[in-house]
């Protein structure tokens, strides 16, 4: 029988399960065994696809476990996994049938203590101080006086009261405020979006551009001030074109945006007086640097003084110098209108009588007798060539053929050459007889103006001898007997007393002692 019958293996009637029912019973065996765990390990792997999904790996130096984070929690997490991390994952356990594997599914993952916390700051630190991010060349000066102040902080903390209240007390200006979140999820996006959205205003807009910025926290531990350790707010701090105070936590908190700020201030309020001087103290100084002003321009001045009266004294006095001139001028000065008074007589004498003179009557007259001579030369040979002409005109007429028709043509033609060479010798006669009398006229004017008649109607008088010649020199005066003194409206003979009378033999016979008046 039982050669007939095989016997069943041990095992044989227990049930089948399909590859699906066996990975779901495994699969709620492991997450009902773990519903919820909290996993420390050091992050491995740390995958990002397009999806948004991050994949990961948990490990120690015994075991590694996988790991996934959806996008909706990878969005919502305050600290972004980076490999090398220590951290404290916290989600649940599952399988994932598609890979017989099992993996957690992190809900949160947060750095396992300070102590990995710094030692990620460390290495962002060296890795943005590597790309030049923390560069001293990069700094810029902030200015000494901002129009306008931008600050990036939270808009219901103390933080900004504090700020507006240190920048009325020391010197009032606009302040502008952009509102951001300064912890928790997403808030190192807004921070950078302030930053850039302060450094894309335009000058002159609707909305001033600042001159400077400050972005400000107060105090809280190295969780509360992570976001401004984000990469993409200390980029953006490191590229603002507009000067940046950073004033984030207490004196002992540093953050990465310190090191990429133009300058770092330990409280929020010692910002605000980094970013504005003293009003009263710049007054003070303004009235100080006035005063020296004063007291070296009055110094100048004396100095000034005391030089130009050590140079006066060595200058000659002013009625040393012009003293000798005005008496030289009292000697002269009589003398000087006697001599231009008898200069001018000269002048007078020589034009009017002199032969050489330049508008002499006997010059003038030869200059009207020459034009006189010429106008009848110009008369003469018109008239001439008048009868050359006709001459001509009669020849030329006694050649023509007695045709009727033709006769009339030429006489007609002749007839008005003949009556426009008429005209033009009429005109250019009358021109120039007209020049000709203009220029006559002139001269006649000169003559007239120059001529000594007129100096006689001034008050003067020509003497002339017996022989009708003028006299210039009271020496030829003094030899003649007799003279003639012409004025204005006539002559006036004139006999000199102590002139010496020569001797008549009608006279020799007369009585003696008998002179004769003439």
């Amino acid at each position: 029988m039982s050669d007939l019958f095989e016997e069943p293996e041990s095992g044989e009637n227990a049930p089948e399960f399909t590859v699906a029912e066996i990975s779901g019973a495994i699969k709620r065996t492991v997450e009902g065994a773990f519903q919820r765990v909290r996993v420390r390990g050091e992050l491995g792997r740390v995958s990002r696809p397009a999806s948004g999904h991050l994949y990961l790996d948990l490990k120690d130096d015994r075991a590694v476990l996988s790991g996934v984070i959806w996008k909706g929690t990878a969005q919502r997490l305050a600290t972004r996994p980076e490999e090398g991390m220590e951290v404290i994952a916290t989600g649940r356990l599952t399988t994932f049938p598609g890979q017989s594997r099992y993996q957690m599914i992190i809900e949160n993952i947060a750095p396992a203590g300070a102590g990995a916390l710094m030692a990620m700051l460390e290495k962002r630190k060296a890795e943005l101080e590597a790309q030049g991010l923390f560069a001293a060349e990069r700094k810029q000066p902030i200015p000494y006086l901002p129009e306008v102040v931008g600050v990036v902080t939270s808009p219901s903390g103390a933080v900004i009261r504090d700020i507006l209240h240190r920048l009325r007390d020391r010197f009032p200006r606009k302040v502008l405020v952009w509102g951001v979140r300064v912890q928790g999820q997403g808030s190192a996006e807004e921070i950078a979006a302030a930053i850039e959205g302060f450094n894309s205003l335009t000058s002159g807009g609707a909305v001033p551009r600042p001159d400077v910025l400050i972005v400000a926290r107060g105090g809280g531990s190295v969780e509360d001030l992570w976001s401004f350790n984000e990469e993409i707010v200390v980029r953006a701090a490191a590229d603002s074109e507009i000067p940046l105070i950073s004033a984030v936590g207490h004196e002992t908190d540093t953050t990465l945006i310190d090191f990429a700020s133009d300058r770092r201030a330990p409280t929020p309020t010692a910002a605000a007086e980094m970013a504005v001087p003293v009003r009263a103290d710049l007054i003070a100084h303004v009235a100080t640097l006035e005063a020296r002003r004063r007291k070296a321009f009055s110094r100048l001045l004396d100095d000034r003084r005391q030089r130009l009266r050590d140079l006066s004294r060595a200058l000659p006095r002013p009625d040393a110098i012009i003293g000798e001139r005005n008496q030289r001028y009292d000697g002269v000065a009589p003398r000087l209108d006697l001599a231009l008074r008898s200069y001018a007589q000269q002048k007078r004498i020589a034009l009017v009588s002199g032969p050489g003179g330049r508008f002499a009557p006997s010059l003038l007259s030869g200059t009207l007798s020459r034009q006189r001579d010429g106008l009848r030369q110009r008369d003469a040979a018109l008239s001439s060539s008048l009868v050359r002409r006709v001459e001509r005109a009669s020849d030329r007429l006694g050649r023509i053929q007695l045709n009727p028709r033709g006769l009339k043509t030429a006489v007609s033609t002749q007839v008005e050459g003949l009556e426009r060479i008429r005209a033009r010798m009429q005109r250019a006669s009358a021109s120039e007889f007209r020049n000709l009398r203009q220029r006559l006229a002139a001269l006649d004017r000169v003559r007239t103006t120059v001529g000594y008649k007129e100096t006689l109607k001034r008050g003067f008088a020509v003497v002339r001898d017996a022989e009708g010649r003028a006299l210039s020199l009271a020496e030829q005066a003094r030899s003649v007997a007799r003279l003639e003194i012409e004025f204005a409206d006539g002559r006036v003979p004139a006999v000199q007393a102590d002139a010496p009378v020569k001797k008549s033999s009608k006279s020799a016979s007369g009585p003696v002692g008998q002179g004769s008046l003439f």
